[in-house]
């Protein structure tokens, strides 16, 4: 029997109560309301991949408001990370694409603080679709910036900023997401180069064969925030047509619980697909250094 490699979460302790961590080549969906600790799971998530991989994972940001998830305060705190930020309005730069000495972008926050919140009923009609122009414009940063950090051996995605909203498919950052998740992630390395590369793609074709990837070994956790706050809540929710908790491996619910006359926080993992689900509420406190498991 051929022993699958996990992905450690990089939280002491739960890799263990999920059977040896989460599987790549599938989606995990960290669920939980502002400021319960979604962000520093993804950090922990990214970070273990320094140990395991030999490459920290990488942070997408599709935060709209203004109010990016301060990845970069975080990361510095939680392990002295210094994330080097993309910049989401530069020119993709073809030639001499695979050039080992270009800088790393570890994150990279694609809307640059619009300071609107991105769905259907919030925009009127000319918004949305300027929304819309405007996230076809990213596309090429956002697949020059998954591309070049997993030809370099990333092997781990955060994406980040995904705002509530009372129909999935009623948000930009959900239709952006299906696209990076379907068309760069899962997608075989030459045919994402193919969509990056266009008209270039046969003068660059040798480089791309010598740079090929295994998509199904990249792991992908994203952080949804949610309306509900309480544990009970957000297990009880019911999924929407179209909901991206429908299509993942792994759900872990974030929230909080009672305990007497005080709240405190706790996970629960609602699906592990193929693997071994705790069926327990698992409380966890955040420090400085993230979430830790117990009290």
């Amino acid at each position: 029997m051929t022993t699958i490699h996990r992905l450690s979460t990089g939280i002491d302790g739960l890799d263990d109560l999920l059977g040896g961590g989460l599987l790549p080549g599938t989606l995990t969906v960290v669920v939980g309301s502002t400021g319960i600790g979604k962000t520093q799971f993804g950090l922990q998530f990214a970070r273990a991949g320094l140990k395991q991989e030999g490459q920290p994972g990488v942070v997408f940001d599709m935060t709209a408001r203004g109010d990016s998830q301060n990845h970069a305060d975080y990361a510095r705190r939680m392990f002295g990370w210094e994330l080097a930020a993309g910049n989401p309005e530069a020119h993709v730069e073809l030639s001499n694409f695979f050039a080992a000495d270009r800088a790393r972008d570890d994150c990279l926050h694609i809307f640059n603080a619009r300071g609107r919140r991105v769905t259907r009923q919030d925009l009127d009609f000319d918004a949305w679709h300027d929304w819309q122009a405007q996230m076809a414009r990213r596309l090429n940063t956002t697949i020059a910036f998954f591309y070049r950090n997993f030809v370099r051996g990333v092997r781990r995605a955060v994406i980040d900023g995904i705002e509530p909203v009372d129909r999935p498919s009623d948000s930009v950052q959900v239709d952006l997401f299906e696209y990076i998740y379907h068309q760069i992630l899962r997608k075989e390395s030459e045919w994402v180069a193919r969509d990056l590369f266009r008209e270039h793609y046969r003068e660059n074709a040798a480089a791309v064969a010598g740079h090929a990837y295994d998509s199904q070994a990249i792991g992908c956790m994203l952080l949804y925030t949610s309306h509900e706050t309480t544990l009970d809540g957000l297990i009880e929710r019911s999924l929407d047509e179209g909901d991206l908790l429908a299509n993942a491996n792994t759900i872990i619910h974030l929230g909080k619980i009672r305990e007497g006359m005080h709240f405190r926080r706790a996970m629960y993992v609602s699906k592990h697909r193929g693997s071994v689900c705790p069926d327990e509420i698992i409380p966890y406190t955040i420090d400085d250094r993230g979430i830790h498991l117990g009290s």
